[in-house]
C-alpha cells in the first residue's frame, strides 16, 4: 500500500456524523414539548399525592356532654367536629348513643347501621334494642348485632374528664365478641 492511499484510508475514517436540520428542529421541539407537558402534569401530580403524604394528627376528642346526665338507658347525643379532608375544612354534626353498663362504665355507640349504612334508634319497638328502619336490623344495648347486620356496632373512644364525657374517633366495638 503506497503512503498516498493509507492518507486516504485515515482521512476517510475520520468522519464526522452531522446533524440534520430536520433532526435538530425534532430535538428541540421535542424538548419543548416534554418541559411544557412537565410544567402542566408536575402540579397536578402534587395536588393528587400532597393529602397523602401529609402527617395524619392523632384524633381530637370532643365534648359532648356532661357526666352527670348519662343513665343506663341509652341517649343520642348530638356534636360538632371540625374536619379536613385534603382542602376541604368542615364542621359536620354527628351524633352517638351514650350510655352506662352494669358496673358504670361510659360507653358511646355509632348510629350508624353496619347493614347499609342507615341511622338507628333505640327502643322504638319496646324491646330494648336498637332498631334501624331500613331492613329491620336489631342490636342489643352493647351493639351486638341481632339480625340483619353483619357486625356490630362501632363505637366511640370515650374520655371521661372533669366532669365532662369526651368522644374521641369511631373504632370497632370491643364490647361484644
Amino acid at each position: 500500500m503506497s503512503k498516498h492511499e493509507q492518507r486516504e484510508q485515515t482521512h476517510n475514517t475520520v468522519k464526522r456524523k452531522e446533524m440534520s436540520r430536520r433532526q435538530f428542529l425534532s430535538y428541540t421541539l421535542g424538548g419543548a414539548t416534554a418541559f411544557m407537558a412537565g410544567g402542566a402534569v408536575l402540579p397536578m401530580i402534587r395536588f393528587a399525592v400532597d393529602p397523602i403524604l401529609t402527617k395524619k394528627s392523632e384524633g381530637t376528642y370532643v365534648k359532648v356532654v356532661e357526666e352527670s346526665k348519662i343513665t343506663t338507658e341509652p341517649q343520642e347525643f348530638k356534636f360538632q367536629i371540625h374536619q379536613v379532608d385534603g382542602w376541604y375544612e368542615s364542621d359536620p354534626q354527628l351524633s352517638a348513643w351514650i350510655s352506662k353498663d352494669e358496673s358504670g362504665e361510659i360507653f358511646a355507640l355509632s348510629p350508624v347501621c353496619k347493614h347499609l349504612g342507615c341511622t338507628i334508634s333505640w327502643n322504638t319497638q319496646n324491646n330494648n334494642q336498637y332498631f334501624c328502619p331500613c331492613h329491620e336490623a336489631r342490636y342489643t344495648k352493647d351493639g351486638k348485632n341481632l339480625a340483619v347486620a353483619p357486625n356490630p356496632l362501632d363505637e366511640y373512644e370515650v374520655e371521661v374528664r372533669d366532669g365532662f364525657v369526651y368522644l374521641g374517633p369511631v373504632k370497632g366495638n370491643t364490647r361484644v365478641e
